[in-house]
């Protein structure tokens, strides 16, 4: 039986270790990866050390890779060929009861199909490729959740859109006529903050949205990418005044915010911003905190993927397979932010999440698995 390297994640707590497990082949729906490089994630950090979602070791965790695929299950669209179509993916391994086949931190990877966006082409590096499906998922997801996603105008629902009767701006100064919101996203330099910021300009310049303009927060070092990214105001988030700042610029540019992203940050400055506008939603990519201010019509709803199976598929599918790769293809998203690598092989990714327990700013590790 073939075998491959793994990095094991041996108990609760633990280091991983690397040791070599069967290579599995893939069942319907499933793709067979060759692992070239991985990306780090926050909540990679959480599972290693506290055990979340883990219901029993030896496992491999992991979520974001990019490679080769090397073999298909039945039922997998012809389009994705063996030893040529090169993929991210957004490994499954949390919605497989963490079986150690569907985590990424290895070199050969279970993945369901829908899960899978094919390179556009040969120019994007493996690295780059690596820091996509996460950063793309979360926000896609969060735009879902606050009922303004592109995925739910396909399926013929109404857009959200604003009562007031304010014209709104675009970057250059001008009006766009009947767009009256802005769009909020809460710590823009992170990764799905960075990525959450470029989705909110497309849904900036749909015509058929309420949104005239991208707010967003970040340091003072990174307002310059963000803005280079798609939005058309950032904020300081370190400046005490930032909230009152955020609500008179959307007064001065004649729009309302009722829609907030928090990729990450304080959810009670989020909450300061919106309660001045009214009614207001903010989808939170961190966990709800069980005490939590409740603020009187702002509603606060955890960005997670549905747990039903079959609408987790369609939704992946959505997102990473027809949105990511359309819009990979037309070059109106870019990977976001920019990788660093924290070393090569699987060894590396003990110190990368180190490295990222610390905190990182618009940045992305990434652990080189491959050439």
């Amino acid at each position: 039986m073939p075998t491959h390297l793994a990095a094991i994640s041996p108990a609760k707590g633990q280091p991983f270790s690397l040791q070599p497990r069967p290579t599995p082949k893939p069942g319907p729906d499933e793709l067979l990866i060759a692992v070239k490089s991985i990306a780090l994630n926050p909540a990679d950090v959480i599972m290693r050390d506290s055990g979340l979602f883990i219901p029993s070791y030896p496992t491999v965790i992991g979520f974001d890779l990019s490679g080769l695929v090397l073999s298909a299950g039945d039922h997998v669209p012809p389009s994705f060929q063996p030893g040529i179509t090169r993929v991210a993916a957004y490994a499954a391994s949390v919605w497989k009861s963490c079986h150690a086949d569907y985590g990424a931190f290895q070199e050969r990877c279970l993945v369901p199909w829908q899960h899978v966006v094919a390179l556009p082409d040969e120019r994007m590096s493996w690295n780059h490729a690596a820091t996509l499906p996460v950063a793309v998922e979360v926000p896609m997801n969060a735009w879902d959740v606050l009922g303004i996603s592109p995925r739910m105008r396909k399926r013929g629902e109404k857009p959200s859109v604003s009562d007031s009767g304010a014209t709104g701006i675009d970057a250059s100064g001008g009006r766009r006529k009947g767009k009256t919101d802005a769009l909020l996203v809460w710590g823009a330099s992170s990764s799905v903050g960075t990525m959450g910021v470029q989705t909110a300009r497309l849904l900036r310049d749909d015509p058929d949205s309420s949104f005239a303009a991208v707010y967003a927060t970040a340091g003072s070092a990174n307002r310059r990418y963000v803005g280079d990214l798609g939005a058309d105001r950032v904020f300081d988030y370190k400046d005490s005044r930032v909230v009152e700042a955020i609500v008179s610029a959307a007064k001065e540019d004649g729009l309302v915010i009722r829609h907030c992203f928090l990729a990450t940050g304080e959810l009670a400055m989020c909450q300061a911003v919106l309660k001045t506008f009214g009614r207001a939603t903010i989808a939170s990519a961190p966990v709800v905190p069980v005490d939590a201010e409740v603020v009187e019509g702002v509603e606060t709803v955890f960005v997670v993927p549905s747990t039903v199976e079959d609408e987790r598929l369609e939704q992946f599918q959505y997102w990473i397979g027809t949105w990511l790769r359309e819009n990979l293809a037309m070059g109106t998203v870019r990977p976001s932010p920019e990788p660093r690598v924290v070393g090569k092989g699987l060894g590396a990714i003990n110190n990368g999440l180190d490295a990222l327990l610390w905190g990182v700013s618009c940045t992305k590790l990434v652990v080189e698995v491959a050439e």
